[in-house]
């Protein structure tokens, strides 16, 4: 790996039945109120199948993901999407976008960066020790 960090992406839902933290690492993902969607969303407003996020690469190894609306086989979805306000049927995902799939059913997409080997090597010296006779004990207790 060309660096010593990686991006991490996750997924903020908020639905009918409350706020949850997706980690996104696959490839595809289904977004929709069916029950075999990847990503399930409790609200009446949203579609079966509502959108796919697909994940892509960038030339410095690393990826995004890619939000469209429907399914894979190109079926949109019954109320589209809105992403950070506008309606759209496809966007490259970034920090902080916010993904709103209907009344009381949205999403907050952040990239984090993490660091995958420490910074900083373990010092062997650094020891700490403590002898019986540095501790001061209070004799008027």
């Amino acid at each position: 790996m060309a660096s010593g960090s990686h991006l991490s992406s996750i997924l903020i839902v908020e639905d009918s039945q409350g706020r949850r933290e997706i980690v996104l690492d696959s490839s595809v993902y289904s977004v929709g109120r069916d029950a075999r969607c990847d990503i399930r969303l409790a609200s009446q407003f949203v579609s079966r199948h509502h959108a796919t996020l697909v994940q892509l690469p960038r030339d410095d190894e690393t990826y995004y993901y890619r939000i469209v609306d429907g399914n894979l086989k190109g079926k949109p979805s019954a109320n589209g999407m809105m992403i950070n306000g506008r309606k759209l049927q496809a966007h490259d995902l970034k920090n902080e976008d916010e993904i709103v799939f209907g009344p009381q059913a949205r999403a907050i997409y952040y990239q984090l960066k993490r660091d995958t080997t420490s910074t900083v090597p373990p010092d062997e010296f650094d020891i700490t020790l403590i002898s019986p006779n540095m501790i001061v004990e209070d004799e008027e207790s």
